[in-house]
């Protein structure tokens, strides 16, 4: 065998999943928001999580991009972990499509269809609007084109007549369970090894259409290859929080469940798919292009039943997911930790990455508040020991939006390098802004708090309308903080921006307010002009804190307040 010819299939496999990766990608840049919310729509039970995980895996061509989806709606509440296996059974079946994509590439020569293909998208690469739906034929265009050079180049090995090829394959008994487990584990290893189920199911093809490898073992690498593509989302989800990592087991088990039954009744089963397209597995003579029809049935047929039986048990499969994999020790919710982000398998689908980061936002905004919160607490402690306990956690709560900051910064800084669309690309901008805002209120809280511990220092204190006054900006400012993470939680077309430049105006017309009552009170002599500046240092640091509310709001809503 030439070098030349292995360097033709590795060159080939190389450009299949490069085309795979473009034309799902450009899907997810063309539906990716549309995508998540038919996601979160379509999975009010499990027939129709099922026939949503289908639908979107056939669309975008990938079921790591469906599982990351669901889990991310697992993560948010939005889905439970019962439907979240159900959209995982059916981006199985869906994943099956490829095989038929593969099987019409080695059965029709498809070569002279892909360069007017490349030619079209060409054109619609210059074009602005449709720049993504090129993409998309370029994506498919190169994978028909690795397919029919993978098909060309089976035929050029001439493997029918490679004696060494056809000793090595016949030394194993195909009506063995020994050589059947054999294939099995190599299938799984080589799945795990290449990282995509799509290579090894191509190489597959060539084999059996060469007719050098038996139908019986080919299947039993199509067999491996569905165990090892669920090792490589639990390897991913190692790093990542429970549900992911349960989603991520329950993939694992279906797949396991359906090897071992079909291994039970392997050879009629798959005597059973044969007779479906005509072929008969037993022949002296059998129509080698016929076999890859049979891998891309038996691959089907094999998910098809198998989520016939399982989608009966999701409650079972869900307590024992549940049972192996069990919630991790609870934290103190003081620790720095992010809740979404995080992991490997989130970054092979960026269009979808955001949804994380925004999620992961969330989270900060609500931690933010929670800071307000002890600010508030701290205003009313007059226990030294207690103050000091507080004032400690609140510093720590300082330390950790700085970090949280900087995670999703990184990570929305990882997601931006790859291939993203125009509106995308925005809404990576729009959420680094707001990070940085989010990061300005926390510094807020704590100016509010170092200046508490300045006057429970001192020997002055304020006085009850003094303190009557902060509760009052206190409760405006928690509002507008409030208005802040329903903004951030809802989707944009419903929402009402209003609501929160309402309240920064009331806000900063009570400092306005307070302000000229302060120098009339500082000038009658009710209080010192020092307790005077302390109280107006916390008053201005309220409407500060207001300011970068809005900026949040701004920034999210993709608006700006009108000055008055």
């Amino acid at each position: 065998m030439s070098i030349w010819i292995i360097f033709k299939i590795i060159g080939s496999l190389a450009l299949l999943i490069y085309g795979m990766k473009v034309m799902s990608e450009a899907l997810q840049k063309m539906a990716g928001s549309q995508l998540r919310h038919i996601l979160g729509a379509m999975t009010t039970n499990r027939f129709t999580g099922l026939l949503t995980g289908m639908f979107v895996t056939a669309s975008v061509q990938s079921s790591t991009a469906t599982t990351v989806m669901t889990v991310s709606f697992v993560n948010a509440g939005l889905l439970t972990l019962a439907q979240a296996i159900s959209v995982i059974m059916g981006a199985n079946i869906g994943t099956t499509f490829t095989a038929w994509i593969m099987t019409l590439g080695f059965s029709f020569n498809m070569a002279d269809l892909v360069f007017p293909a490349f030619f079209f998208a060409l054109l619609l690469i210059y074009s602005k609007k449709r720049r993504y739906v090129g993409d998309f034929i370029f994506g498919i265009a190169f994978m028909f084109f690795a397919i029919s050079t993978l098909g060309a180049t089976g035929k050029e090995m001439d493997l029918s007549h490679n004696q060494s090829v056809i000793d090595f394959f016949s030394s194993f008994d195909k009506d063995s369970y020994v050589t059947i487990f054999s294939f099995l584990g190599i299938g799984t290893v080589l799945t795990f090894c290449m990282q995509s189920s799509a290579a090894l199911m191509a190489i597959t093809m060539v084999l059996c259409s060469s007719g050098v490898l038996p139908i019986y073992m080919g299947i039993a690498l199509v067999l491996g290859e569905n165990i090892g593509t669920t090792i490589t989302s639990n390897i991913a989800a190692m790093g990542a929080n429970t549900q992911a990592r349960r989603a991520a087991l329950a993939h694992l088990t279906f797949n396991v469940f359906g090897v071992i039954w079909v291994l039970c009744i392997f050879y009629p089963f798959i005597d059973m798919v044969c007779s479906f397209v005509g072929v008969d597995p037993h022949a002296d003579h059998i129509d080698a292009t016929r076999l890859s029809v049979v891998l891309a049935a038996f691959h089907t047929t094999f998910n098809v039943c198998n989520t016939s039986i399982l989608i009966w048990l999701i409650p079972q499969m869900e307590r024992f997911v549940c049972y192996i994999i069990k919630p991790s020790a609870k934290k103190d919710e003081d620790d720095f930790r992010l809740r979404y982000i995080g992991g490997t398998a989130i970054m092979k689908t960026p269009e979808l990455s955001v949804l994380e980061a925004q999620k992961e936002i969330q989270s900060f905004a609500e931690r933010i508040q929670r800071m307000f919160g002890m600010v508030r607490e701290l205003l009313g402690v007059k226990d030294d020991a207690q103050f000091t306990k507080l004032f400690t956690r609140i510093e720590k709560y300082e330390s950790i939006s700085d970090n949280m900051e900087i995670e999703i910064a990184n990570y929305l800084d990882n997601v931006s390098d790859a291939h993203l669309s125009d509106e995308t690309k925005a809404k990576i901008r729009a959420m680094l802004r707001e990070i940085t805002e989010i990061e300005s209120i926390g510094d807020s809280c704590y100016n509010l708090a170092r200046t508490i511990s300045r006057k429970f220092k001192g020997k002055e204190d304020f006085t009850e309308q003094q303190y009557e006054h902060l509760h009052q900006m206190f409760e405006l400012t928690d509002d507008s903080l409030t208005q802040m993470n329903v903004m951030l939680t809802g989707r944009r077309d419903n929402l009402d921006v209003n609501r929160s430049f309402n309240v920064e105006n009331e806000i900063n017309n009570y400092r306005n307010q307070l302000r000229s009552q302060n120098i009339n009170d500082v000038n009658d002599h009710k209080y010192t002009y020092t307790i005077g500046t302390m109280y107006m240092d916390i008053v201005s640091e309220c409407e500060k804190l207001g300011d970068y509310v809005v900026n949040v709001v701004e920034a999210r809503m993709g608006t700006r307040q009108r000055e008055a």
